[in-house]
């Protein structure tokens, strides 16, 4: 069977938990292949709401199996609370039975929290992401597999704590790393998670080559990757399709299927030119309505119009074949839309971004118009979904002006657009006839 990916394509935040709940309902495998805590995927099964920040979704699936893929920085500390909250929530504890930790994730320790908290530019969310995936690229970070060596290693634990500690000097932290206490991390690491850690990319490869399904859950969005986002303003891993098979372990011709979710207005978290934020009603309405505070952080997300020159970027970089539009149901009460088309820079009209952050916040956005639609309660837009889906209605059921905007959408990228959310719920989502 192929896998299929699911990604954000703005700036994170755009419901990707919601939709591989959903089709982790039919998958073997899911993984999450890049990140870690720094992401948050909020699900809703009617009355429990659960929110996850390094466990995939398909968690939800009691038959599916789970990965903590080679391209994530795993926080173990962080990975232990998630499974007691888990554990009293469902009653069960999957670690090493059907949740996987790849043996070649990288181990995000106190000392990288430590150092990413004293960022005040970029806005980080503060949980060590960063500082991991550099001692990953300077080749002194520690792996899963390396654990059991690098404890019994003892120049290894005087050498590195000393880094560690001249590292938080120069950053203005006060406090040293011991070669004692970061023993004493790898082995609460070691003796908790040990029996978890596996060859994951072995064990997804088998389970394609016979047929089984995987799921590639990405986290964050496509304006936050590395390499093609808003740089510097960004997170620090690849967040676009062409990290998702390499940062689980398998090669790229398995992939068929990408899932593009686009929120249905935008959003972004930290720092960083924003093109088509609002600071008017329209923009208010959208925070409020849509609840929009980072599931990780807490911090309020700014909002505006939904931005194709965004898009255009997102889709050039991953080529999704299907678009998941969520939060539709936000938008309602407005009594007119804007989407962004277009930039203009300098006088000049342009249709993709510019690469350099200081352009980018000097553009304006030329926007289409669109008419807006009424407010509808949340359990109207819950049973709306519910008789589409059940009739085989499709986009057709949804309210004039929601669909009009649907149309126009899907029009003007020319994507597919698989489904619309309209509401927090699982089953809140029409799709396509």
């Amino acid at each position: 069977m192929p896998a299929q990916v699911v990604l954000g394509a703005q700036w994170g935040d755009e419901g990707k938990g919601k939709l591989v709940d959903q089709l982790a309902a039919d998958a073997d495998w899911v993984v999450r292949f890049q990140g870690g805590n720094n992401a948050g995927h909020t699900i809703v099964l009617g009355e429990q709401v659960l929110k996850l920040h390094q466990l995939p979704s398909g968690l939800t699936n009691p038959d599916c199996q789970c990965v903590l893929g080679s391209g994530m920085v795993v926080d173990p500390w962080v990975l232990a609370e998630e499974l007691e909250t888990w554990q009293e929530s469902s009653g069960e504890a999957p670690l090493g039975k059907r949740l996987w930790i790849s043996e070649r994730a990288h181990v995000n320790l106190p000392f990288h929290r430590l150092y990413d908290g004293a960022d005040e530019k970029i806005g980080t969310t503060g949980r060590g992401i960063g500082p991991t995936y550099r001692d990953k690229i300077e080749r002194v970070g520690i792996r899963f597999c390396d654990l059991d060596s690098k404890r019994g290693d003892q120049t290894w634990l005087d050498e590195s704590a000393a880094r560690m500690s001249t590292q938080l000097a120069a950053r203005g932290v006060e406090g040293t790393i011991t070669s004692l206490e970061l023993k004493e991390s790898l082995d609460w690491v070691a003796d908790n998670f040990g029996h978890a850690v596996a060859p994951t990319g072995l064990m997804l490869d088998l389970a394609l080559r016979q047929g089984e399904t995987v799921l590639l859950e990405g986290a964050q969005g496509c304006l936050l990757d590395i390499e093609h986002g808003t740089y510097p303003f960004v997170t620090s891993s690849v967040t676009s399709r062409a990290n998702a098979s390499h940062g689980a372990g398998i090669h790229p011709g398995h992939i068929e299927e990408v899932f593009g979710v686009v929120k249905a207005y935008t959003t972004r978290v930290g720092n960083g030119p924003f093109p088509s934020e609002l600071f008017d009603d329209a923009g208010a309405h959208m925070g409020s309505v849509g609840h929009e505070f980072g599931t990780t952080t807490g911090r309020p997300r700014r909002c505006g119009w939904l931005d194709l020159v965004v898009l255009r970027h997102s889709n050039r970089l991953n080529g999704f074949t299907d678009i998941s539009l969520t939060k539709l149901d936000v938008l309602g009460g407005l009594d007119e839309l804007e989407i962004v088309v277009g930039y203009e820079l300098d006088g000049v009209l342009i249709s993709e971004m510019p690469s350099n952050m200081d352009d980018l916040a000097r553009v304006t956005c030329r926007t289409e118009t669109l008419s807006g639609f009424p407010a509808i309660p949340l359990s109207e837009w819950l049973e709306l979904a519910r008789k589409a889906n059940a009739d085989g209605a499709g986009f057709a059921a949804l309210p004039t002006g929601a669909r009009e905007y649907v149309e126009k959408v899907e029009a003007w990228l020319g994507i597919r657009i698989h489904s619309v959310g309209v509401g927090p719920d699982r089953e809140a989502t029409v799709y396509r006839a």
